[in-house]
């Protein structure tokens, strides 16, 4: 008996394996297999989404955490102090650090959301996948199966066309950069104290700190927002009329 190999695409001076055309690609893969593949790749960015989401409620946490600790100690050497030249030593060194955490939790909420909206764009890619194969469930999905803005902001649980101020202003990284402009403004207004300034000179130093800094939080935000990224190009965008936010579905 004689096992007969293909050498097609195999050693030396074989021919090379043909290469299937896109059209042909997947064609004869079971719709099963099809379906299991999406939905491990689903689940996978469910976790993935999951963890993102964890991570910016812990940071969130660990930011406020240090900043009650922080209010809480100065008090006690406020108290110790009578507000002196002690006070405002230790309110130098503690608020800066406290800054710092509130600055790179801000970036890392940034990198976050930015994972958040990708994980949720290839889902809304699967479900478009779903929908192609098997059209009979569409009229079942509540979230969208296009990859559109619109339909992109409302899987997230967020209507762009509904007070959009509102939902930026409530959102996580809005009360972090609120945060830290008044960390930074209590720091430029303690520092005026301790060099001389008076009372009106110190208060208009820490309004000028907090305005620029709390600009500054606001212009890099809105440059990552608006930041052209290919990944985020749209493969299936709602037709025109449709509602990206509810499955339409037959008849």
């Amino acid at each position: 008996m004689s096992i007969e190999r293909s050498t097609a695409g195999t050693g030396i001076g074989a021919e090379p394996a043909p290469t299937p055309a896109p059209g042909e690609i997947g064609a004869g893969t079971p719709l099963a297999l099809q379906l299991q593949v999406l939905s491990t790749e689903h689940w996978s960015l469910l976790a993935s989404r999951s963890l993102a989401w964890n991570e910016s409620f812990s940071r969130s946490g660990m930011f406020l955490s240090t900043l009650s600790g922080a209010i809480v100690a100065l008090a006690l050497v406020a108290q110790a102090s009578n507000f002196g030249d002690g006070f405002r030593i230790f309110a130098l060194v503690i608020l800066p650090v406290v800054l710092f955490i509130g600055l790179t939790t801000l970036i890392r909420i940034g990198i976050a959301n930015y994972h958040d909206g990708l994980t949720v764009i290839g889902m809304n890619r699967i479900r478009a996948a779903y929908f192609e194969r098997v059209p009979e469930v569409q009229r079942y999905f509540v979230m969208p199966g296009t990859d559109d803005m619109e339909s992109t902001w409302r899987a997230m649980g967020m209507d762009i066309g509904f007070a959009v101020p509102l939902v930026l202003i409530a959102s996580a990284p809005s009360m972090i950069g609120v945060l830290n402009a008044v960390i930074a403004g209590s720091i430029g207004a303690i520092a005026a104290i301790q060099l001389g300034a008076d009372t009106g000179a110190s208060l208009i130093v820490g309004v000028i700190v907090f305005v620029a800094l709390f600009i500054a939080q606001l212009a890099l935000g809105r440059r990552e927002a608006l930041r052209d990224r290919p990944e985020f190009a749209p493969m299936f965008p709602a037709e025109s009329g449709e509602d990206a936010g509810v499955p339409s579905g037959p008849g």
